[in-house]
């Protein structure tokens, strides 16, 4: 199997995996550098970097690196040790290089006005594949959203042909409250990784609220941001998408210093009772 093309399928097809790579060598190994190991999400591997302890624990380590996205260098001394067994007393060490092997994030943009514009031509600069959902046609359409890769004219058309996952991102730009209660009602059930909803604090809190009164639960937001985006201070629409894509980026990228927002907002909505 060559493993190359193995990864481009596994991105294509939005699985994960990670990469391992013998990148250093010295002395008497059983294997020899460049050796590569790919690891897929379900823990199937393919290729080899030599067999026995080595190869088992590269093997955990693949898992964390694919679930943290971070790349990981390995090093091992195969000396006398005897917990290197499996033929790996060999005398030599090696250094093994780990990179998560990701699908491209897409980023799903519900409403395509003049935000979700700016938001589109920002953040597929900044790497994210693009697909607009809009209930005008004139405001999804190719012309308009050159840069989409999947364009929708009406939201049930979204809602019945995507299935988000870790990789998906989806952001609520709509041009009023009963799309955007539409559009997270079918977005907090699914395994997006990202959902974010423009909007001033009163308007979100008010959406929830009608949401809850439909039989959601108040957790089901926790993990919404809203107000979208970070807070740079922006006002105009290529302001407002350089503080979105940047919050986006942040949870691509696993920032620890992510402001909790929703939960913030869920806490604000209870004192307004």
């Amino acid at each position: 199997m060559d493993l190359f093309e193995e990864v481009v399928r596994m991105r294509k097809s939005g699985e994960r995996g990670a990469l391992a790579t013998i990148v250093h060598t010295n002395g008497s190994i059983p294997s020899y550098e460049s050796s590569r190991m790919l690891v897929r999400e379900d823990g199937s591997i393919a290729g080899t970097i030599g067999g026995g302890c080595v190869e088992a624990e590269v093997w955990a380590a693949a898992k964390e690196v694919m679930q943290l996205e971070q790349p990981r260098k390995m090093t091992f001394s195969l000396n006398q040790d005897a917990a290197y067994d499996a033929g790996l007393i060999c005398g030599g060490t090696l250094e093994i290089f780990v990179e998560p092997v990701l699908p491209q994030p897409i980023l799903h943009i519900f409403g395509g006005g003049h935000v979700s514009l700016s938001v589109a031509r920002v953040a597929s600069a900044a790497g994210f594949a693009i697909g607009v959902a809009d209930d005008r046609e004139a405001f999804a359409n190719s012309e308009r959203f050159p840069m989409a890769g999947a364009i929708y004219t009406t939201y049930d058309e979204a809602f019945q042909k995507l299935r988000p996952n870790g990789s998906s991102y989806l952001l609520i730009v709509t041009r009023g409250h009963k799309d955007d209660m539409r559009v997270l009602a079918w977005a907090v059930r699914t395994d997006a990784r990202y959902i974010g909803m423009i909007g001033s604090k009163r308007k979100v809190i008010s959406v929830y609220k009608a949401l809850e009164k439909e039989g959601y639960r108040a957790d089901e937001f926790e993990r919404v941001h809203a107000p979208v985006g970070l807070d740079i201070g922006a006002l105009s629409p290529e302001e407002i998408a350089v503080s979105i894509t940047a919050e986006l980026i942040a949870v691509r990228r696993n920032a620890a210093n992510l402001p909790h927002k929703a939960v913030k907002l869920m806490q604000t909505a209870v004192h307004h009772d």
